[in-house]
């Protein structure tokens, strides 16, 4: 009790900050706001106030933030006028140095993302994703049947990487004792160097990113060498629109896909754990209904908003919502202020697992750029609690979890738990 009362007040004095602060002091992309998960007020103000805000001066330079629902949407169709070309700048709020910008099919503009998109969709078609279903469920049960119990252990690195990276690992077709470089390479690909960082300096994140690169090229060399098969690799290495990519396309695609594979799954599978914790109601809800599974993870997904952001760059000036945006401005659609928007969701900050309408949201984007693997993410999420439910009566959440330092990925690195002995 006497925790609650001290999270209380420490939300209300949070409160009272982004009330008082003046508007054009705000940064909503400061990480630290995301590492200690107090950025709520702040993007609840500009929603009312300043839902098209201009932030002069921060770690990333100048931004807009767009914090909408229906703008957000705006903006990322409108592709004439807001490019998500890496050359540009690319998808986050962070700039690269032009030198080091690798394009990915996330990371173009029309017409050129639809091919490259287009060579590794047949990955996620319903077909596929039933024969990887099977597979999918074994792990899942291997991974659940093995959780120790009546002790604490870390969610996120017993259950939530250990899935994920086993899954990535099938997808690329990659060696199976080495699939945890996959998750320490998506991490290293978003995280910000710094003394408390994965990494030092940029020359050290820069090099881990080398060595994934070669790692992935001796792979593809044996890929193009055998005839086509289903995995991501092997797609790549024959499909007409990647088959020639530049060693920064390569590489660009690679992170983007491992990081779309590992970052999203891996979160809402512990946010999952962490929202139902808090909402024991919703928890006794589907323990007593398991059907309400369907709707229970897009309301996680949404919950949970695990990138919070994606950036655009201006190709013109362009008058929106009555601001200027000039060309060259960075504009940040702040996917984790949509989600919570009541214009546009009832009850946004209401964790409801059978919502009427759950899958409003902009978790996955929006869009030409929407996720390509959204719906192998909910088949993950999907299997995982047909597995819990039929084994747990409880997952206990036994202390807060340890929040990832970036307003890009909105994750958590660890999260304690016990399951009754």
């Amino acid at each position: 009790m006497h925790g609650t009362m001290e999270s209380a007040s420490k939300l209300d004095a949070l409160r009272e900050r982004a009330s008082s602060l003046p508007l054009e002091q705000f940064d909503p992309g400061d990480p630290e706001l995301f590492r200690t998960d107090t950025f709520w007020p702040y993007f609840d103000r500009l929603r009312r106030e300043d839902p098209v805000h201009y932030c002069k001066d921060s770690m990333f330079g100048p931004y807009w933030s767009v914090t909408r629902y229906n703008d957000i949407m705006e903006i990322e169709t409108n592709h004439s006028v807001f490019s998500s070309a890496s050359s540009l700048g690319g998808i986050t709020i962070r700039d690269i140095d032009p030198d080091l910008r690798r394009e990915s099919f996330i990371s173009m503009d029309p017409p050129r993302h639809a091919a490259q998109r287009k060579t590794v969709a047949p990955m996620f078609t319903p077909t596929h994703l039933d024969n990887l279903a099977i597979s999918i469920r074994q792990r899942s049960a291997e991974c659940l049947d093995n959780l120790p119990r009546g002790e604490v252990f870390d969610w996120v690195d017993h259950v939530s990487i250990e899935l994920t990276t086993q899954m990535l690992a099938v997808l690329f077709d990659f060696p199976w004792e080495d699939r945890r470089k996959l998750t320490r390479w998506s991490d290293v690909a978003t995280t910000i160097p710094g003394p408390d960082g994965l990494v030092a300096t940029e020359d050290e994140r820069q090099a881990e990113l080398t060595e994934c690169a070669g790692y992935f090229a001796r792979l593809w060399k044996e890929r193009i060498a055998q005839p086509p098969k289903s995995d991501l690799l092997s797609m790549m290495a024959h499909g007409a629109a990647t088959r020639d990519m530049d060693a920064k396309n390569f590489l660009g695609n690679l992170i983007l896909l491992i990081v779309g594979g590992n970052d999203t799954t891996r979160n809402t599978m512990s946010g999952s754990i962490y929202a139902l914790s808090q909402h024991p109601e919703q928890y006794r809800k589907l323990r007593e209904n398991p059907a309400l599974l369907d709707s229970f993870v897009p309301e996680v997904i949404r919950w949970q908003t695990p990138l919070a952001h994606m950036r655009r760059t201006a190709l013109s000036d362009f008058e929106f919502r009555g601001k200027q945006i000039k060309k060259g401005d960075k504009v940040v659609m702040w996917y984790v202020s949509g989600n919570r928007d009541e214009e546009a969701i009832e009850k946004p900050y209401d964790f409801i697992i059978d919502r009427a309408r759950p899958r409003t949201h902009l978790s996955f984007g929006f869009g030409i750029h929407r996720c390509v693997g959204l719906r192998l993410a909910e088949l993950q999420l999907k299997i995982i609690w047909e597995e819990i439910l039929k084994r747990f009566d409880h997952i206990d959440v036994v202390g807060e979890p340890r929040r990832v330092y970036s307003s890009f990925v909105k994750g958590l690195e660890t999260l304690p738990v016990k399951i009754a002995a």
